[in-house]
């Protein structure tokens, strides 16, 4: 697997560490997002710039995306000058970014008629999992492959995980994404409330941490919080994204989520108010204006 090129779309708060990790393992890195100055430091580290993603296509032996949105997906590898129809046959695309589960299965669908080898693996674990290489990875695809390029997700993960057929690791994603909804909103509430009681937060979040109430975004967001830190390890406006991407996917089996859906409302308010380029944590500003 050392010998493999890998090309990597997507240089943002995720796939820059992503990138540097599989530069670390001793891959030969291949770099293409829509912004050069991004990529620098990872020029600097020995990757390689093409101008394009059709032109990286046809110099690596697989392709992997951290990108925004469903629609960057799409063009990143439908298009007519997309990474499908330039990799050469037996080539691997690995979409990393948070999809439709819906698109996963088209971009399966028209890599096999290029003989191209096609797997969804969304992420969790924010910037910190990125940049540590301890990501939560979810994958869906045939097994055969996710076996074959199994010593690539370890070079970005910890856990890892195959969930089935193509879309599966979509689907795994938005369920990952739903038990954060709900979850942020009793972090921020848990803050909140203990702000309007005159307790000390971070005293609190240091006792009830380590019972019940402990999880990930108390551990790692919460402290953010208190120190007015809302940069974004992971965008509101993304998060935005994955919600409706959940809502639209549980209402095509006729699952009602009101927790997801209400947790959705909350973050398109702060949006509208201007915070979408902040990080998800900043849902406490909309308690804080309570």
């Amino acid at each position: 697997m050392q010998k493999l090129k890998i090309g990597f779309i997507g240089i943002g708060v995720m796939g820059k560490s992503m990138a540097d990790n599989l530069l670390k393992a001793g891959y030969e890195v291949m770099v293409y997002t829509r912004t050069k100055q991004k990529a620098e430091s990872l020029l600097a580290k020995g990757a390689k710039w093409f101008d394009s993603a059709k032109v990286l296509a046809q110099n690596v032996d697989v392709v992997i995306s951290m990108v925004g949105y469903p629609q960057d997906v799409a063009e990143i590898y439908l298009g007519e000058n997309g990474v499908i129809k330039n990799l050469k046959p037996q080539s691997i695309i690995i979409d990393m970014t948070t999809s439709s589960p819906k698109l996963a299965q088209e971009i399966y669908q028209e890599a096999q008629k290029y003989e191209i080898k096609s797997l969804d693996a969304p992420v969790s674990g924010g910037d910190v999992g990125a940049k540590n290489g301890t990501l939560a990875i979810m994958v869906g695809g045939d097994k055969e492959v996710y076996e074959e390029v199994l010593p690539i997700f370890e070079a970005m993960g910890k856990t890892i995980c195959y969930f089935g057929k193509a879309g599966s690791g979509q689907y795994a994603k938005m369920s990952n994404q739903i038990a954060i909804a709900s979850n942020m909103m009793g972090v921020c509430e848990a803050v909140a409330y203990a702000k309007k009681c005159g307790l000390n937060p971070q005293d609190l979040l240091d006792v009830i941490s380590t019972g019940a109430a402990g999880s990930w975004s108390l551990s790692n967001l919460a402290p953010r919080m208190l120190k007015g830190d809302f940069a974004p390890g992971f965008f509101i406006k993304h998060f935005i994204k994955d919600m409706k991407i959940a809502i639209e996917s549980a209402d095509e089996m006729n699952l009602d989520l009101p927790g997801l859906k209400l947790a959705k409302s909350l973050y398109e308010k702060l949006a509208k108010e201007g915070y979408e380029n902040n990080g998800t944590q900043a849902l406490l500003k909309y308690y804080d204006a309570e």
